[in-house]
């Protein structure tokens, strides 16, 4: 498993080496990467990572995909592969099959509520959708009379509004005005919206670990490269002080990270400890997204803000994730109520089994 796990990491790693580095990025204003690198990805059936193969996807086992977010995140890839990976989890809660092409999935706030009605369309709108317009289908987790239920539907049959997120990606607003399924069905018994929160929630802290452990790398080789003084700023104290906060930011995170998506792959269920791991996952990467681009963009000065420098392409996007499928806040208001409602008693044994 772990083997399998590493050569799918690998795969990824190295078209995101090939075709998604961040200095080609950042000086192509064209756009031209973004055709080679989708392609690159499909052949390799990372976007379809956790759709099993009788659905046409890759069949691989969730700790797979999460290495590959996690890579992602290092890159911090501007392209719709966790949106597209997330929806195609989604659609297979429930047995639907994905198609080709870029997805996304909604909703991806916690409070935004779509629902199915008798007539089979569906109604309501969701804010802060990733690459909402540059996605071919939409998965959408909607309300019904009877429960969940996980609809696929073609994103050109919505009205999207374009937006812009904090790093410079697709973030939309979509609404649903009986707009008609390609195909829905009932999502399994139990597993309901928070289900789909707590996931993108994983996925996203993932993602900010990744793009943290970038971060660090960069402003490590900057201060030992960077002459004032005539000494290298690596060797003042208090550079070696913020990088050494640095560092213990993302170690943070990176635990937080992994703990939540291990325990999601030991889980039957969305429970309580899930809960308690993906929460904890999103509260905390959130905090070390905010300390640590803070630090990096110190560290580096005012060059660390020029357009030109790609520095703000890991800061930005770890800094934007932090809102995606609820932000720290909401979790931590979310968290309290959990513990609360177990009880004194309970929470150090939930807590110490972790």
């Amino acid at each position: 498993m772990e083997t399998e796990s590493n050569i799918v990491a690998e795969t990824a790693e190295r078209i995101f080496a090939d075709l998604a580095d961040a200095q080609a990025i950042n000086a192509d204003h064209a756009g031209g990467w973004k055709a080679p690198l989708w392609q690159a990805l499909t052949e390799s059936g990372l976007p379809l990572s956790w759709v099993a193969e009788d659905f046409g996807g890759a069949g691989a086992s969730l700790a797979d995909g999460f290495a590959v977010l996690n890579a992602a995140g290092r890159a911090a890839l501007p392209a719709p592969l966790a949106e597209t990976m997330l929806a195609g989890w989604l659609l297979a809660q429930a047995g639907i099959a994905s198609l080709d092409g870029a997805m996304t999935v909604v909703p991806a706030h916690p409070k935004d509520r779509i629902v199915l009605g008798h007539d089979g369309c569906l109604s309501g709108g969701a804010r802060g959708v990733p690459f909402g317009h540059e996605a071919k289908h939409i998965a959408v987790l909607a309300h019904g009379d009877k429960g969940a239920v996980v609809a696929l539907v073609d994103a050109a049959a919505c009205r999207i509004d374009e937006g812009t997120s904090l790093g410079g990606d697709a973030l939309d607003v979509v609404s649903f005005d009986a707009v008609v399924p390609l195909q829905t069905a009932s999502a399994p018994r139990g597993f309901d919206q928070t289900a789909l929160m707590l996931m993108g929630c994983v996925v996203r802290s993932l993602q900010i670990a990744g793009s943290l452990e970038t971060l660090l790398a960069i402003s490590v080789a900057y201060a030992n490269q960077r002459v004032a003084f005539e000494k290298k700023i690596g060797q003042f104290q208090a550079v070696q002080h913020n990088l050494a906060k640095l560092a213990g930011e993302t170690s943070a995170a990176l635990a937080a990270a992994t703990s939540a998506a291990d325990a999601i792959c030991s889980a039957a269920s969305f429970d309580d400890a899930v809960f308690l791991e993906a929460a904890a996952a999103k509260i905390r990467c959130a905090e070390a997204a905010e300390k640590g681009a803070a630090i990096a963009h110190q560290v580096h000065g005012a060059i660390g803000f020029t357009e030109e420098h790609i520095l703000h392409r890991y800061s930005l996007r770890a800094l934007g994730w932090r809102d995606d499928f609820g932000s720290e806040s909401h979790w931590a208001v979310e968290l309290g109520r959990l513990v609360a409602g177990r009880g004194a008693d309970d929470l150090w044994p939930l807590v110490a089994s972790r």
